[in-house]
């Protein structure tokens, strides 16, 4: 099994948590971008290298197995069980066993002793209250207090209550993040392309109750009068080219009509909800994954642990105020096949322009306050983007850029400002984060790559540069250039793949602040200087001989 870099980074930030700190670490990885390898690697360590046990909890039978499907396949020689009373099985002599959270919450003692337990989607775990994770994870305390827990999550947030990870609760911080913008730019996830349906239904005079729209109330707005038959007609419409689309309903009556309306189009359409027969389930998911059916709608049983690469369409027909919930739906279409280029996601509810991109996501602002991302549509091609994007990267479209305001008569004189139009302006930013990433023109396929550089400013402001490491004359000199101002000691690289390597190992260091200058007329701000922290000076000889190794 060969990790990805940052599959072996979140192994690392694991191990070097465990051995620092004695409180409990969580990895997030967004859906799609293989936690399994990550819990794979993990338990065989803890088993092979350090002779320890393993529990693996979830909240569902269904995750339970499809982690065993995928640990034996990454990694077989695992001595693995399962306990869980909905399949029927309660194998307790193994070294690692796979649990559902409902069996075994009070059966601590006949589990035993273990070293580690590992929650899957621990996001699902209650924040307050004596739960059943709580109720199983004391009992098992008791057993061995020296006991270690780690979660795994791609949303490391609740609805009401904000971040998973607090000082008194299960988990305690966030040991190793990567953002699903990363993964898509790295070419690990399918992007995404979100759009506004034109038969978008208003949501604003649903109830919120437990900060979460009103169940009932939800459904019948999202059936009432036409609002179903107009927006399958687009849903067909739309999709007309697409292959395999996972339609997510408000109530099981909404589903009914939904798939009623789709099937007149002669597609084959099935249902899949919390009763559905085992049998009819297995049969429905794999007839979807194989193309067989094309629209595949549920009433939430597929918002978590439902793994179909081949989707490349996702209709969201209910409105939600969790963001973890919104993410989960639409990311069931993150995962890469070679049947897709990328995945639509068609929205109903207003939960594109609530929540923002899914790269931008944060949890539920308090009541009386606004959310801070707020994302814009399009208006040619219905498209969400970003809020300071100026050209939609679908249509091409154009927004006009804000008119500037009136003069303040009583504003004291700025002289850092220009005085006339179409002057420089230059603004110094903190840095808060550095990526980098593989750049190719798509104008010019035979053009040498480039890497682009991100300084990320705030969650809504990044600026960029590009390097030429392959190419000749100026550009590369511009490149050694940077690299030996950003890279000192280390001889600047001859490919991009090299300079991606070495940023990525910690080569580059990233600057305190950043220059930048806009002009206008100029469609890009520009990256003018950087300044570093004060580099530590050489250690001397007898600082050397005094370090105890």
């Amino acid at each position: 099994m060969v990790l990805r870099l940052y599959q072996k980074d979140a192994v690392e930030a694991v191990y070097n948590h465990l051995r620092e700190k004695d409180n409990n670490p969580c990895v997030v990885i967004p859906t799609g971008g293989g936690k399994t390898p990550v819990l794979a690697t993990i338990i065989r360590d803890a088993i092979v290298k350090w002779d320890g046990r393993v529990l693996l909890l979830t909240h569902v039978k269904e995750l339970l197995l499809q982690a065993e499907e995928k640990l034996r396949m990454i990694a077989g020689d695992i001595d693995m069980g399962i306990y869980s009373a909905g399949l029927r099985r309660r194998e307790l002599d193994h070294k690692c066993i796979l649990a559902g959270i409902q069996s075994v919450y009070k059966r601590a003692k006949e589990l035993g002793f273990f070293n580690l337990v590992i929650i899957d989607e621990v996001h699902m775990v209650p924040s307050e209250g004596h739960g059943r994770y709580r109720t199983l994870l004391a009992d098992l305390k008791e057993i061995n207090p020296s006991l270690r827990i780690i979660g795994l999550t791609a949303t490391p947030y609740r609805t009401t209550t904000g971040m998973i990870c607090t000082e008194d609760g299960i988990l305690n911080e966030i040991c190793y993040e990567i953002s699903v913008k990363t993964l898509i730019e790295q070419h690990y996830l399918c992007p995404l392309r979100t759009r506004i349906a034109e038969n978008e239904v208003q949501t604003d005079g649903i109830a919120i109750r437990n900060g979460e729209f009103e169940a009932d109330e939800m459904e019948r707005t999202m059936r009432e009068g036409d609002n179903v038959e107009r927006a399958c007609a687009e849903i067909l419409h739309v999709t007309r080219d697409r292959h395999s689309v996972l339609v997510f309903c408000a109530g099981l009556d909404h589903a009914a009509d939904v798939i009623r309306e789709l099937r007149k189009s002669g597609a084959r359409t099935e249902g899949v909800f919390g009763d559905t027969l085992p049998a009819f389930r297995a049969q429905y998911i794999q007839d979807f994954k194989v193309g067989v059916i094309k629209y595949l709608v549920n009433v939430g049983v597929f918002t978590t642990g439902f793994d179909a690469p081949n989707i490349d369409a996702v209709a969201m027909l209910r409105p939600t105020c969790s963001p973890g919930l919104y993410y989960q739906m639409i990311g069931r279409g993150l995962r890469l096949s070679d049947t897709k280029e990328n995945c639509l996601v068609l929205d109903f509810a207003g939960n594109a322009m609530r929540h923002g991109p899914i790269d931008m996501l944060a949890p539920a602002a308090k009541e009386g306050k606004e959310r801070e991302v707020k994302p814009k549509m399009c208006p040619q091609c219905r498209t969400v983007v970003p809020p300071r994007t100026m050209i939609c990267p679908e249509c091409g479209f154009a927004w006009e850029p804000a008119p500037p305001s009136e003069p303040n008569h009583n504003a004291k004189f700025d002289p850092s400002a220009p005085i006339l139009s179409g002057m420089r302006e230059d603004t110094v930013y903190e840095v808060h984060g550095m990526d980098f990433y593989e750049h190719r023109k798509r104008n010019s396929p035979d053009a040498p790559p480039t890497v682009r550089v991100d300084y990320h400013i705030d969650m809504l402001t990044n600026f960029s540069e590009w390097l030429c490491p392959e190419h000749t004359g100026y550009a590369r000199t511009k490149f050694e250039r940077w690299w030996n101002k950003h890279a000192p000691g280390c001889p600047p690289p001859q490919t991009v793949q090299d300079t991606l390597f070495l940023a990525r190992e910690g080569a580059v260091s990233m600057p305190k602040t950043i220059k930048v200058r806009t002009e206008s007329g100029k469609k890009f701000p520009e990256i003018v200087s950087c300044k570093f922290d004060p580099r530590p000076a050489p250690a001397t000889d007898a600082e050397l001989a005094a370090i105890p190794f």
